[in-house]
This record gives structure tokens, sequence and C-alpha cells, in this order.
């Protein structure tokens, strides 16, 4: 068994096991906040995009690129599409230039329900895209529809709201028209964890902040093992809104364990019959640990944390250091 030590971390026992927790009793400092609140002014951000934005979104190919495919691939002439948190209005667009006979774009903020509005009817679809000032947890639409696209996606699902809305969404839709529900995009959603060793200098500045990087690491951050998938689900079934993890991973890399590495994939569209999805792979989220470890390979290190999907991150990063009822 491992013993405690002041920190996040158990030092090492001689059958090599560590673990990613602080004793639950004992109040413990973080790096980011004093406090484990469930909120803070940059949650906030993932309810309320403002249009200044949205250019980084609409400029990010493998987002833009694969929910273009995946609304050509199960939107046909003639259904009716419901998107919940529009924004601009894109994904709207790719459906009505899909066929599409009626789109509803729901969109909460005022400013960005007038920019959709104006893209849209520029780009020619303004007929038959209706955009609703409304906010994407009330709204049903008048009369059944084919397809519901959402994406109010952020890396571990933290932040944004998407499996809020979509809950949301499926109550009231079955309670006002019954079954089937509409297909959704993205249809399913693969969450993993992995202990990694990250370069946190900066020109000679050490700064230990989370960090948003590709699969390749931005050459900064080394894997020490394999990634643990944590939760795997698919939109029109049930799935957790709660993620509890306590998983004990087997170090292959010798080095220092410094940080934890979130990894999303969207399946936006399951073909089964092509036998292939079409995915997007989020950027990472690298979430720093308060107290370092040094490991070495055929270490095994318990990894535990939890947090309620539509958390902030800071959320999320204090209960890696074992914020325990």
């Amino acid at each position: 068994m491992a013993t405690h030590r002041d920190g996040n971390l158990a030092e090492r026992t001689d059958d090599t096991s560590l673990e990613l927790t602080a004793p639950p009793s004992r109040p413990r400092p973080h790096l980011y906040v004093a406090s484990a609140d469930k909120t803070d002014d940059d949650s906030m951000l993932g309810q309320f995009i403002p249009i200044h934005y949205h250019y980084q979104m609409l400029t990010q190919e493998p987002r833009i690129g694969g929910f273009e495919e995946a609304i050509g691939e199960l939107v046909k002439p003639g259904m009716k599409v419901v998107e919940l948190g529009a924004g601009t209005g894109v994904m709207s667009f790719f459906a009505a230039r899909a066929g599409a006979a009626k789109v509803w774009a729901v969109e909460r903020i005022p400013h960005v329900a007038k920019a959709a509005r104006r893209f849209l009817a520029k780009n020619g679809v303004g007929d038959r895209v209706e955009v609703v000032n409304e906010d994407a947890m009330d709204f049903l639409p008048p009369e059944p529809v084919d397809v519901v696209i959402c994406e109010m996606l952020h890396t571990a699902l933290v932040r944004e709201k998407q499996l809020a809305v979509i809950a949301s969404f499926k109550e009231r839709y079955l309670a006002k028209f019954g079954g089937p529900l509409p297909r959704f995009i993205p249809e399913a959603c693969v969450l993993a964890v992995q202990p990694v060793m990250t370069d946190f200098d900066f020109h000679g500045y050490e700064a230990s902040v989370p960090m948003f990087v590709d699969g390749s690491g931005n050459g900064r951050v080394q894997k020490l093992a394999v990634p643990a998938l944590y939760a795997v689900f698919e939109y029109s079934q049930e799935y957790p809104t709660h993620f509890a993890v306590d998983h004990s991973a087997t170090i292959e890399t010798t080095g220092t364990l410094n940080a934890l590495r979130f990894i999303t994939k969207n399946l936006l569209a399951i073909l089964e019959e092509e036998q292939r999805s079409i995915d997007w792979d989020m950027h990472d989220l690298v979430v720093p640990l308060a107290t370092p470890l040094q490991v070495s390979a055929g270490d095994v290190v318990r990894i535990r944390f939890r947090y309620d999907a539509g958390d902030s991150l800071l959320a999320l990063a204090e209960s890696i250091d074992g914020d325990d009822e």
C-alpha cells in the first residue's frame, strides 16, 4: 500500500504503487484557486460566446470540415433540422445546403443571433433557416424534426453545456412528440485521460499553466502511459453527466509525472453501412499537477478525479488533488 506524503501524490513503496490523491480530511493548497468552487468567471464563456470569438472556431478546419461532412451525410433533402447553440449559423447553413426544407437555428446571445441572420441571408439560405433568439435549454420546434445539431463542446466536456442541453431537449421532445428521437450530430463521444510529462519552461520562465495542444503535444508533452477511457456514450441513449474516475495506470516511460492529458473524440456521424465514422478530435487539455512525481517504467499510478459535465476547468483541476467528500 502507498503511504501519503504532503501534496497530491503518494510516495513510492516496495510494490511500486503510486497515487494521485491527497488525504480527504486535510485541506490542501492548489495552484489556481483557494477553494474548489464549481464556478468561476472563465466558466461563463462556455455559455456566452460573443461574436469576436467565432473566428477561431470558423477557421478550425477539423471542426468545420468534420461537421460539414457529417451534416452532408445525415441531412437529406426535405428534412427538418434544429441547431442548438447556432453561433454564426454555419452548421445551419450546411444543413440548408444539404437540402433541409426547414432549419431552426437557436442562439441565446442577441447580437450573435442578429449576426447569424445577416450571414445566413447573405449566403442565400435565409428563407429556410429561422434564427431563434432563445435559450437552447428551453427551445422546442413546433413540429417533429429529423436531425438535431448541437456543438456546445469543450475538451473533457467541461465549461460548455452540451450534455445538459441535449438531455433537456430529449426529455421535452419526447413529452411533446413521443418517439422516435431525431438523429444527433455529434452522435457519440469518447473521453480518455493519460499521465504525461510536460515542459512548462517558457524562455527560462517556469509556469505550470493548463495547455491546449493538438495530438502531437506541440513538442511539450511526453506520454508516460497509454490513455485510459473513462466514458463512451451515444447522445441518443442515456449518458452520464457526472464523471468519477479511479484508474490504475502502468507507467511505460521513466520521467516526471507532472500533468494529466484529457482527450476528447467526437463521433460526428456513424456510418454503419460504410463501416466508418466522421470524427472530430478536439485539442487535448493538459492539466498540471500541484505536486510532480518521479516515476519509473513499471510503476503503477492511481489516477483519481471527478467532475460534472459543464463544470469549470478549475473544478476539474482541483478534483485531481483529491477533493473528496
